[in-house]
């Protein structure tokens, strides 16, 4: 009796996130997710001197982009499959070490091939090391500190974008492009010391008939056939037979792999995860609605320095008060988790996003700053804050521990595919009504601001159509992990406890 009156009176468990080891493990991991994005963002402002220096045609020019995006995406569901088996800060400090090795050699590099063959090095080990991290983030904290962790990393991801823009141009304008690819050394040095020092070895988990090969193979080629097709639509023409071919070849390649892991009794990729209440649906939502962030972006990138005239560093320095818009919405969605769940927080971050970017949309030839951007970035970039770290959360929710860097990598492969689609579509919209109104002897000028208002309107309506996806979203609140429904969902773990 008396043992049971000390047990309820037992004081509550502190929370790791109000220590000082978890507030470093959290900066830890959200400097690896500031990595990844930025360095997407960054080089696209060096792209035109990058040119200039190695001699680039404007057509080969995209593979400096285009050839991280690839890898990244095309590899995310082996890496994050592989962290779950081969150990998270195991796959964390590998992929942070290639990363850092490739911005060396993309820094170095003084010739076209060297340069895409690097970006695509970089790629393949952002694909280990960001899965990795998310799952790290997701198993070590619980509960609302989970929630507080999620909202700071979606902040920090949104972020990234704005602030790898203005680095970009003031290390490209003060120092030179290589210095865009010099900047990551010092922070993947910091992130691999730090996962040497305070993340705890895992050794991952053994597995049962062997590792699945023949499924690793064809999500891989899948996955990348998929976003390279995507890559090259534009060029090729969504009608030409490339991208027909393309498309279908990688969809009879990703339709094999489900066939293959229904087959198999211990699969790279379980699918019963996609039983997982709301998971699919957040998924979602993060592709559609980062098809329309991502090419918002760079259409107002474009807009600003094709028609306004502004520099590469008055660009960067453009998108700051995103920053602070994002870091608003993200910090709001934190604090509303606990009392609305996740489902309106999604929503209603879509349509604020939705309503900042359809206000983009009717930007003028003769616009200026204050009149016609500030604003409206600022809305989109609250909206923006609130459904990433809704959708980043809702992912999350109810994920077994074992299968976490399976659902990062879902999440943030969500995140490629989205970008990769967007920009493949939109642009050849923009591109179409640019040209049609070129033809009919249009100012350049007018004709580039049309173009971008018709792709930016489109946008908008991506976002809500992401605010309707995002209503079958899980509705969390903080319940914890959820366990698998049979026994033989699990997969046996090496570790004997």
């Amino acid at each position: 009796m008396s043992e049971a009156l000390t047990a309820s009176a037992a004081p509550p468990r502190e929370s790791l996130l109000a220590t000082g080891r978890g507030k470093v493990t959290l900066a830890l991991l959200c400097a690896v997710t500031f990595l990844d994005v930025m360095d997407g963002a960054i080089v696209n402002v060096a792209l035109p001197t990058i040119r200039a220096h190695l001699g680039f045609s404007v057509q080969n020019l995209q593979w400096v982009v285009s050839g991280y995006l690839i890898t990244y995406g095309g590899f995310l569901l082996l890496g994050g499959r592989a962290a779950d088996l081969l150990g998270r800060r195991r796959l964390l400090f590998t992929g942070t070490a290639l990363f850092a090795a490739s911005s060396l050699a993309c820094g170095l590099a003084d010739s076209q091939g060297l340069l895409v063959g690097a970006r695509l090095a970089q790629g393949f080990g952002a694909a280990m090391m960001s899965p990795a991290a998310l799952s790290i983030l997701t198993t070590t904290f619980q509960g609302s500190d989970r929630h507080k962790a999620l909202g700071v990393w979606a902040g920090i991801s949104g972020m990234a974008s704005a602030v790898g823009l203005l680095f970009g141009g003031v290390l490209t304008q003060d120092f030179g492009w290589r210095w865009v690819f010099f900047v990551n050394l010092p922070l993947c040095a910091l992130v691999l010391f730090g996962a040497y020092r305070i993340l705890k070895a895992d050794h991952g988990r053994s597995v049962p008939g062997g590792f699945d090969v023949v499924g690793a193979v064809l999500v891989t080629a899948g996955m990348l056939l998929l976003i390279f097709t995507l890559v090259k639509a534009p060029d090729e023409g969504w009608g030409a037979g490339r991208t027909i071919g393309g498309l279908a070849a990688s969809a009879l390649l990703l339709a094999a792999f489900v066939v293959n892991e229904q087959r198999r009794a211990h699969p790279l990729v379980p699918l019963s995860i996609f039983r997982i209440k709301g998971l699919a649906a957040a998924d979602a939502t993060q592709v559609i609605a980062w098809a329309g962030f991502y090419s918002m972006f760079f259409f107002v990138t474009l807009y600003m320095q094709n028609v306004l005239g502004y520099s590469q560093l008055q660009s960067g320095l453009s998108y700051v008060p995103v920053s602070v818009g994002i870091g608003f919405g993200s910090t709001l969605a934190t604090k509303m988790f606990v009392r609305t769940g996740t489902r309106p927080i999604i929503v209603s971050g879509a349509l604020l996003a939705a309503g900042g970017i359809l206000w983009l949309s009717r930007i003028p030839v003769d616009g200026t700053y204050l009149g016609n951007l500030l604003t409206p970035l600022v809305v989109m970039g609250a909206g923006l804050g609130l459904l990433y770290a809704g959708v980043q959360t809702a992912a999350n929710a109810g994920v077994p521990e074992d299968r976490a860097g399976l659902a990062a990598a879902l999440i943030t492969t969500s995140f490629q595919l989205g970008s990769a689609l967007g920009l493949a579509v939109f642009s050849g919209i923009a591109t179409s009504r640019t040209s049609h109104l070129l033809a009919a002897h249009t100012p350049l000028p007018e004709a580039l601001t049309a173009g971008f208002q018709r792709a930016l309107l489109i946008s908008a309506l991506c976002l809500l159509a992401a605010g309707a996806i995002g209503l079958r979203a899980s509705n969390t609140r903080g319940e914890p992990g959820a366990i698998p429904e049979t026994p033989q969902d699990l997969e046996p773990s090496c570790d004997p406890a």
